[in-house]
């Protein structure tokens, strides 16, 4: 629980609400006490004048300050305070408490607070209560409910933001929670959760990735598995006839005649062509093909593939033509592996493209790049099936033979060799009108050899 993420975070939380509201409630308590106190010597000012003006009036008016301690007496009763005249030196003349009359004020009676004068003399002086709290017992309570005020009001506003905290650090975890209770069921083998988007903020996106990752993650796995079958489907088949037929030999029911060996050895071929793809395709997808980069013609490549295919192409009554662009910028490539990529989308294409048929293969420059793209008039792809052409074993036709439809490694040979050269390939196609394949190899900057 200590170590969970909603109590770190409904701590933190808490902790900044408290300290928030502790510094605001201090910070108040010292203004107001600042003011009051404000208040307080404003006020003792202001009777401190009329204190002044009064007891100046009265000895203005009667010569002298006989008769003044009623006046006194009364001045100390409306104020609240002691009031203590003298005779400007240390005589006493009028005490409010009536205690100091006709003595000497003591030392604890420091400066006046007032001094009347008469000509430019001092004839008495006013002293106020003796040095002791700054606030009188009224003021100081007064002071004090506003200070147990703020009190409760801090730990109401510490109360309402726990409880505040606490309710939202609940809205916020729980998609993270119903994330964690996925990833734990996909820990499992259970690839098929997924969590609802409930929010467009860093959560819903958070959501969203898993949930493109789930997909990932199953399509993936789902591509796996489909290898796994493909390979041992694509094994069998002619593990099976060389089996075959080294039993009928072994057992005399056929001769070793040169017929029955070409046929075993065609058998091993098509093995050994199955292995090397295989391993060709692993070690692209690695990054540890190596490549022989040399700058070359892509236009003269491209011609080169094209006349090692015309034979097949006029057997089959399929017209192929090359546009190549003159001066094209020269790249460097791998060419057997380049020749390879060719070899791969134009046998493709003879595949998939019936009599009477047209291929075309074109090379031109487009910016910082060549493109080479090869078109048919075939069958093409239906929009469901193009994101997946280029996966290894994939094959349009599912009832295709291997030996009609080939293995379904050569797209993705070729794309991992057109981006192994830094380069990238792609696919347009409608169903019934043909498809084009379109690759591009950068004029600037190759890959490094590996």
């Amino acid at each position: 629980m200590f170590h969970s993420l909603r109590f770190r975070l409904l701590l933190t939380l808490t902790l900044v609400a408290v300290v928030s509201l502790g510094v605001t409630a201090s910070l108040a308590s010292r203004g107001t006490a600042s003011e009051f106190h404000s208040y307080v010597q404003r006020g003792v000012s202001f009777r401190r004048e009329r204190f002044e003006n009064t007891l100046a009036t009265y000895f203005a008016r009667n010569g002298s300050w006989t008769g003044v301690q009623p006046l006194v007496e009364q001045m100390g009763q409306i104020s609240g305070e002691r009031v203590v005249l003298t005779d400007g030196h240390r005589q006493v003349l009028a005490d409010s408490d009536n205690e100091l009359v006709g003595q000497e004020k003591g030392d604890k009676w420091t400066a006046p607070v007032a001094t009347i004068l008469r000509g430019g003399a001092p004839i008495g002086a006013v002293y106020l209560n003796p040095p002791g709290p700054p606030l009188n017992p009224l003021d100081q309570a007064f002071l004090n409910a506003i200070n147990n005020t703020l009190l409760w009001a801090g730990l109401a506003g510490a109360l309402a933001a726990l409880l505040l905290t606490s309710v939202l650090s609940r809205r916020i975890l729980r998609p993270v929670e119903t994330l964690t209770s996925a990833i734990r069921k996909m820990e499992t083998g259970d690839l098929s959760q997924r969590v609802e988007v409930q929010s467009r903020d860093e959560i819903g996106e958070l959501a969203q990735a898993f949930n493109t990752m789930a997909d990932g993650l199953e399509h993936l796995e789902r591509l796996r598995r489909n290898m796994v079958a493909d390979v041992a489907h694509e094994l069998r088949t002619p593990l099976s006839n060389v089996r075959g037929y080294l039993e009928a030999l072994r057992d005399g029911v056929m001769e070793p005649t040169p017929a029955t060996l070409d046929l075993l050895h065609s058998e091993a071929m098509l093995l050994s062509h199955l292995v090397n793809d295989l391993q060709e395709l692993a070690l692209a997808e690695a990054g540890q093909l190596r490549l022989n980069l040399q700058v070359v013609d892509l236009g003269q490549l491209a011609a080169r593939a094209v006349e090692a295919v015309q034979p097949q192409a006029q057997a089959k009554g399929i017209t192929l033509r090359l546009n190549v662009l003159e001066d094209l910028p020269p790249v460097k490539v791998d060419p057997q592996r380049m020749g390879q990529v060719l070899g791969n989308l134009l046998s493709n294409a003879l595949t998939h493209t019936p009599s009477s048929g047209k291929i075309t293969v074109t090379a031109t420059a487009k910016g910082t790049a060549v493109e080479v793209s090869v078109s048919d008039t075939g069958e093409g792809i239906p929009p469901e099936h193009l994101p997946y052409v280029f996966e290894r074993f994939y094959r349009v036709d599912k009832s295709r033979s291997r030996l009609a439809g080939g293995t379904g490694l050569g797209l993705a040979i070729a794309k991992q060799l057109v981006e192994a050269h830094g380069g990238h390939i792609d696919v347009e196609s409608e169903a019934g009108q043909g498809t084009c394949f379109t690759f591009t190899i950068p004029t600037r900057g190759s890959p490094s050899d590996e």
